[in-house]
């Protein structure tokens, strides 16, 4: 049995007061972002997907592979799959090496697509394969972690909130790793996480979990510009936007990215003209003008469009959808201003953004 490229993920379950009941269409490539509060579901999704829990009726296919249908159910020892969880889970009695090698010796050679050494570079842990896991920070502990997972050439990487156990100078150490997998490696990857921030700088998709279901699923950029899904995300709504370095400005320590022919001002990141990057813009960080101010210290006024807006959860404050030419910008401010401005849909107004963030 086959199907085509991509995952196809039908799960559900009923247990005492909680439902569980999802039907996904996934990506067969990137980074897929598993988003919600606890209790949300998104371990019963990946338990699910890694044959750990068994659901009748349910169905899996993961790139024309099919792991799951009527009778057919692949054990999870036999899904060609990598699961790293919030703690590493090391073997303590073995170095790093032998870890490695436990992880490598799961695969014929002939079936093996990452070698060693590029597991040890993608990571950056050379330096660490003499330690015991007890000589490790918990950062390196799952780089380790990852990399041990990576050599069992897996057809689907899964990570259950791999940096929630990290303090914030550890989870900054190792994100730039998981950077690295997301951009060199075509193993698709479904990554759970409740950090706004984590899911801003590593996702390509998103899927939102809420009470055992998916409110949402589809490409980040358009999935964070919804309204409906501010409410949820709270002080941290907001927009990721995918965009180049234009130019930089070696006086200033400044830098314009060019997002779909939008041009932001940014703090200068080091990174030459042309290269990829990510900002992000939340929605407490955008005030709105009818005129274009000449004498604000706001660099970034953009003419833009009002799209769409939406009541929040407290009554006196709205999130206003607007288009900057083709690119999607939240707002969020009071009713007494929409009032006072005249806000609707197809007003042309100006964007005022206070704070755009280079993330990546």
């Amino acid at each position: 049995m086959s199907s085509p490229a991509g995952i196809r993920a039908r799960f559900k379950l009923d247990y005492p007061g909680f439902a569980f009941d999802v039907d996904l269409e996934l990506p067969g490539r990137g980074v897929t972002a598993v988003f919600g509060p606890s209790g949300s579901g998104k371990t019963t999704l990946l338990r699910c997907v890694a044959g750990l829990l068994r659901v009748p009726a349910g169905h899996l296919t993961v790139n024309g592979e099919t792991w799951q249908e009527g009778s057919h159910f692949q054990p999870t020892h036999r899904r060609p799959l990598g699961y790293v969880f919030q703690e590493a889970s090391l073997f303590p009695h073995l170095t790093v090496r032998g870890n490695l090698d436990y992880g490598m010796k799961r695969v014929p050679v002939a079936e093996r697509k990452v070698s060693l050494d590029r597991a040890i570079g993608l990571l950056g842990i050379g330096h660490l394969l003499d330690r015991k896991p007890e000589g490790l920070s918990g950062g390196e502990r799952q780089r380790v972690a990852i990399a041990r997972a990576l050599l069992t050439s897996p057809r689907l990487l899964l990570l259950d909130e791999p940096l929630a156990a990290l303090d914030l100078a550890r989870k900054q150490e190792i994100l730039p790793y998981l950077e690295r997998l997301h951009d060199e490696l075509e193993i698709p990857v479904l990554y759970v996480s409740h950090a706004p921030d984590e899911v801003a700088r590593l996702a390509d998709h998103l899927v939102v979990l809420e009470a055992g279901g998916a409110v949402a699923a589809g490409p980040m950029v358009e999935t964070l510009a919804r309204l409906d899904l501010p409410i949820r995300l709270g002080e941290d709504a907001g927009v990721v936007l995918e965009g180049t370095i234009a130019e930089r400005d070696e006086r200033w320590q400044l830098a314009r990215v060019d997002c779909s022919g939008t041009d932001f001002w940014v703090r200068e990141g080091g990174h030459a003209p042309g290269h990829a990057v990510r900002v992000r813009i939340l929605a407490r960080d955008v005030s709105i003008a009818l005129n274009r101010a000449t004498d604000s210290s706001i660099l970034n006024i953009i003419p833009a469009e009002v799209i769409e807006l939406r009541e929040e959860a407290h009554p006196a404050q709205v999130l206003v959808k607007l288009k900057l030419g083709a690119t999607p910008v939240l707002a969020r401010v009071t009713r007494r201003s929409v009032d006072a401005l005249g806000l609707v849909p197809g007003r042309q107004v100006y964007a005022q953004i206070k704070a755009v963030a280079l993330i990546a």
